[in-house]
């Protein structure tokens, strides 16, 4: 391991020493578990997907916790429950295929977003769970 001092602005020090207390570790451990994220390889997306990804680094924070919190449409849920039904029982048309490609694949887009709004709010000093990462009634 190598010793490297590195001075940080104090909104981003008072970030990590509240990670740490609501963590009970040192601050040193929060910085260096943030700097290990940064490091973890990424899967090659779309050059529009990342652009989107990038874009959201700039929201505020109550943008990014209305992405958390976003919920494929309920019709939507069901016609791909609907549409795998008929995949399993082998019965879907070409069409029907198509289509559930389409919302199975807008579902992990969404997914995407919901990960990283979620890590940036991490980032950012906020605790997200499961539970804040559903639709607010």
């Amino acid at each position: 391991m190598s010793d490297y001092m590195l001075t940080v602005p104090e909104d981003i020090y008072a970030r990590a020493r509240r990670i740490a207390e609501e963590t009970a570790q040192p601050v040193d451990q929060v910085m260096l578990e943030y700097l290990r994220t940064l490091s973890i390889p990424l899967p090659n997306l779309p050059p529009e997907e990342e652009a989107e990804l990038e874009a959201l680094k700039n929201l505020s924070d109550d943008a990014l916790w209305t992405i958390a919190r976003e919920q494929m449409a309920d019709v939507l849920q069901a016609r791909m429950q609907g549409l795998m039904d008929k995949n399993s029982a082998g019965t879907i048309t070409p069409a029907e295929y198509a289509e559930l490609e389409a919302l199975v694949e807008r579902g992990q887009r969404l997914m995407v977003r919901k990960s990283e709004a979620a890590a940036l709010l991490t980032q950012r000093g906020y605790t997200v769970t499961p539970k804040d990462m559903t639709a607010r009634e």
